[in-house]
């Protein structure tokens, strides 16, 4: 992946971590399949959801590793039965994993499949207030 000159520049010291979502956000764009859509549901609350027609639920995993939510549909080959002749196949029959780079403060409240689409929805909690007195020290 080609490195971005814009965090180079010795201005932006200590934006290794920076560098480094933006590769991964990159990468997962990059990605087709399966396809999703991303809805605002208002209050800083979003909505993926994701075409995974002919999964189970215990063939899908979501799970979220430093701030990266990743959802995972894995295919057992048991279900290709030798006997089936297929004339079209246009239905993917693979598994994928898809990758989605999560905001500060993002969390994930639930993940619900249903008709052929997984809904993984997405809350903002308001950050909690807190003011920290700092003591000041006299000198000598």
């Amino acid at each position: 992946m080609n490195r971005s000159p814009l965090f180079d520049s010795p201005f932006l010291l200590g934006f290794e971590h920076t560098r480094s979502l933006v590769e991964r956000a990159t990468k997962a764009a990059a990605e087709s399949y399966p396809p999703y859509n991303v809805e605002d549901l208002g209050d800083g609350s979003l909505r993926i959801t994701l075409a995974v027609a002919g999964f189970a639920p215990d063939q899908l995993e979501v799970t979220v590793e430093d701030r990266q939510l990743m959802v995972a549909g894995r295919r057992d080959g048991a279900q290709a039965r030798p006997e089936d002749a297929f004339l079209h196949r246009g239905i993917a029959a693979r598994g994928f994993i898809r990758s989605f780079v999560l905001a500060d403060g993002m969390v994930v409240e639930s993940a619900t499949l249903e008709h052929g689409l997984l809904h993984i929805d997405l809350a903002r909690p308001e950050p909690e207030r807190r003011v920290v007195r700092v003591p000041i020290r006299a000198a000598g």
